[in-house]
């Protein structure tokens, strides 16, 4: 729901899927993550799970 909400807001983003990265799963964990998705973006606050009112701000 989260990167439907991006692209359907033209909101460019990297994504970096636990599946297939490992480095992304130890990242996540060093930061203290324990679950999906997580958006960071400079200048914002980090994002955890699906927040379509914090998501808005970013399509601006």
């Amino acid at each position: 729901m989260t990167k439907r909400f991006l692209e359907e807001n033209n909101v460019d983003f990297d994504e970096r899927n636990i599946s297939e990265d490992d480095n992304a799963i130890d990242y996540l964990k060093d930061q203290g993550f324990q679950a999906v998705p997580v958006v960071e973006a400079t200048g914002f606050d980090t994002i955890a799970g699906f927040r379509p009112d914090m998501l808005k701000k970013l399509a601006v």
